[in-house]
């Protein structure tokens, strides 16, 4: 590199950096107020990840209303009452 390269600071680009994942909306961290499961302890959004990930996949590669999508939101319903959460 010449004099001037050396000197001046590179642009980044794409990749060039590690990045920090965003924080989570309603900031991620856990209140006494959060309601948790009975089973692990765990808030809603971290329980049954065993049912959540396959749920979550199909509902976005096949969409809600595909009926495997339905059969997989209905097991993570099941699982989440089972944690002893109110829902519908």
């Amino acid at each position: 590199p010449t004099s001037d390269q050396a000197n001046t600071p590179s642009k980044p680009t794409m990749g060039n950096k590690a990045s920090t994942p965003a924080a989570p909306a309603g900031g991620g961290e856990c209140k006494k107020s959060d309601k948790v499961g009975i089973k692990s302890g765990k808030k809603i959004c971290c329980c049954c990840p065993e049912t959540k990930q396959p749920r979550d996949e199909c509902v976005v590669f096949k969409g809600e209303e595909h009926p495997d999508c339905q059969k997989l939101i209905e097991a993570h319903k099941m699982c989440l009452r089972a944690e002893g959460f109110d829902v519908k």
